[in-house]
């Protein structure tokens, strides 16, 4: 049988340390992002092979997550979770130590996303599991948002690491987190038997996922989301260094690590009030709300590289703000539409639509840069950024009256 209803003091202390540890296991998330001006240089990548192998991190994910998140329904996340941090290692110690080009660093790249695959909609399986109640879509809430703070505390890192060590070094450095997470996790929480495990499949079907027509909007609107984040995240490093080359101020008080990291920040008050908002208003209408503003915010954030330094970081505040309004309200629409048998089937659905498009839109990036002329040009970066909304926009047009 399932865990019954954890006592308050206990489904606190479950979340706390899942969330510790889905951040811990994220450490080496940002490093190619945070090193991305200095290895396009170093390897003579195009626009569109940096996109490349931004993307292949999500290429990875999309690839594991329909065993390793559908698989939570017959076993344990907690096994999951543990294993795949130990993916993200190695993922992350080969890149350090052998990544010297397109072909290797895209495989290490997919490595560490197939490990990510395992800890973060696992992670939120083994939360769910354990922790129900009216609660619950707060705790969601709390849970999706850590993956902001793992993104800034991966740039932060990278980028004080970087400042002292060579980049191999540096990178390497960063393996200590999924190894730490993973401990936490295998001596923090205790076993459990899932109900109904023996009749879930290995392989998680997805034609039952498709047949339930109240989660469709919020599978479609994850796609669209994780579409518009993770082309930003891939390449906000990049456009922060290009928007500082570009300003005639002085020099910027934060480096472009620091700035991506402190703006990554903003996701979680973002997500967590957006939340909470939606609550009183209604999920779907304040998601296509959130939708339209980012997806009109995106051409202001592209075109504001040429102002000073702190106008520039004060858009992309707001834009990242708006991207980040919904993210919650997503996950925990989702799981609450979702009927408890087939939760990790459609948490596998869900980030596969999601962290596929995540692999998708850093290429299509980086290929709209070089189009459009390429990352010296501030046009391009207008243009680029552009393309990160218009999914947005098409599912805010078509659910903005439900």
């Amino acid at each position: 049988m399932a865990m019954p209803h954890a006592p308050a003091g206990s489904a606190r202390r479950t979340v706390t340390l899942l969330c510790l540890a889905e951040v811990l296991s994220m450490t080496g998330f940002a490093a190619y992002p945070a090193f991305l001006p200095m290895l396009r240089e170093a390897w003579h990548f195009s626009d569109t092979q940096a996109g490349f192998v931004g993307g292949a991190f999500f290429f990875g994910y999309m690839l594991s997550v329909p065993l390793l998140s559908g698989i939570t329904d017959r076993l344990d996340a907690r096994s999951v979770f543990v294993f795949a941090c130990s993916l993200t290692a190695a993922g992350t110690t080969g890149f350090a130590l052998f990544a010297d080009g397109l072909a290797s660093a895209a495989l290490f790249q997919a490595l560490t996303g197939a490990g990510l695959a395992g800890t973060y909609m696992p992670g939120l399986k083994a939360l769910t599991d354990r922790v129900s109640g009216p609660l619950q879509a707060r705790y969601i809430a709390f849970y999706t948002a850590t993956f902001g703070i793992g993104t800034s505390v991966s740039l932060l890192s990278a980028g004080w690491l970087g400042s002292l060590l060579p980049w191999r070094i540096a990178i390497g450095m960063m393996t200590l987190g999924p190894l730490l997470a993973g401990a936490i996790v295998l001596f923090g929480l205790s076993p459990m038997q899932l109900h109904a495990s023996r009749h879930a499949p290995w392989w998680p079907r997805f034609d039952p996922v498709l047949a339930l027509p109240e989660i469709r909007p919020f599978l479609f609107g994850y796609a669209a989301h994780c579409w518009e984040l993770f082309g930003l995240r891939s390449w906000m490093v990049a456009f922060i260094a290009f928007a500082y080359l570009t300003s005639q101020a002085r020099q910027a008080w934060l480096s472009p690590t620091e700035a991506a990291a402190l703006i990554n920040l903003l996701g979680l008050p973002a997500s967590i009030f957006g939340n909470e908002l939606a609550g009183r208003i209604g999920r779907r209408r304040w998601i296509a709300c959130v939708m339209a503003a980012s997806g009109l915010l995106c051409w202001l954030a592209g075109f504001a590289a040429t102002w000073s330094w702190w106008l520039m970081l004060s858009t992309l505040a707001v834009y990242y703000t708006a991207v980040l309004a919904d993210s919650a309200t997503l996950t925990a629409g989702l799981v609450a539409a979702t009927p408890l048998a087939q939760r990790g089937a459609v948490m596998a659905w869900y980030s596969l639509l999601g962290f596929g498009s995540g692999f998708v839109a850093p290429l299509i990036f980086g290929a709209t840069l070089d189009v459009a002329g390429g990352h010296t040009s501030p046009l391009a970066w207008t243009i680029a950024f552009g393309s990160l909304g218009l999914g947005c926009l098409a599912w805010a047009i078509r659910n903005v009256r439900k």
